[in-house]
């Protein structure tokens, strides 16, 4: 788990004051890992206890083991190289590595659960991506309704109870249509799972579970063309899920089986 997550799953905890300590870390992690808890509270105007509080709000006992994180964590290697293809295969290699290590058990109960499933993509990729997640569950009769923008959301809104699933897909989770909506499946308490570009983001801090990809852009030619951005990690991503699921039904399956 990287540190993005942690603020993404207590983002209703913080105040303004606790965003702008992490916007400053998000800003300066390599200097974050070094720098004493009293140095960075100048840099953010704030007193020590408040950034000791921050740490504490995601979980951490302080600014000390907050610091101990970050130097543990994982660096988002920097993929852009003269050989595009080698990195790019680099890139492949630990989305691979990274996604197939997440634990899919919460977003499969979701949908194991949901009585009714919809689905809202923020973008062209973004609906091929929903589009192939609509074919894979279709092979277990889960059959997910594509919700084509405002006005279809807010009818099936009317509709939609605790007991139905909403899964947003989205590069950057900051759309205005997916905070607005997010917003009010927050407000009447419906499930809701995102899949979004791993940072933070407000649709993954209004999620109730979140899926996270790795999305790189490369420069291939010269600085006046625009940079080629992979979107493949999220079609990874979804049929390692889908594998997954598959899984947890089966454990599931048997626990029941199992005698009382």
């Amino acid at each position: 788990m990287r540190l993005e997550e942690i603020i993404n799953a207590n983002r209703q905890a913080l105040n303004p004051t606790d965003m702008a300590i992490w916007k400053y870390i998000l800003n300066n992690r390599d200097q974050i890992r070094q720098i004493s808890i009293h140095e960075l509270a100048k840099k953010c105007c704030v007193s020590s206890t408040t950034v000791v509080r921050f740490a504490q709000k995601l979980g951490f006992d302080g600014f000390s083991d907050l610091k101990a994180f970050l130097k543990r964590e994982d660096p988002i290697a920097d993929v852009h190289s003269h050989d595009i293809l080698a990195a790019l295969g680099q890139f492949y290699s630990k989305t691979w590595s990274n996604l197939i290590k997440l634990n899919y058990d919460r977003a499969s109960r979701l949908v194991h659960e949901a009585n009714r499933i919809f689905a809202f993509a923020s973008g062209y990729v973004q609906s091929n991506v929903v589009r192939e997640l609509k074919r894979l569950f279709f092979y277990d009769d889960i059959f997910i309704c594509d919700i084509g923008g405002r006005d279809e959301f807010y009818s099936a809104l009317k509709a939609a109870t605790k007991d139905d699933l909403f899964i947003f897909v989205s590069l950057s989770g900051e759309s205005h249509f997916v905070t607005e909506f997010a917003q009010q499946l927050q407000l009447k308490g419906i499930p809701l799972l995102s899949i979004t570009r791993l940072h933070d983001n407000t649709l993954a801090g209004r999620s109730t579970e979140n899926l996270y990809v790795f999305s790189e852009q490369f420069q291939i030619n010269d600085e006046s063309q625009l940079p080629f951005r992979t979107m493949s990690a999220y079609f990874v991503l979804i049929e390692i899920w889908y594998v997954n699921y598959r899984m947890y039904v089966k454990r599931e399956a048997l626990k029941q089986d199992e005698p009382t």
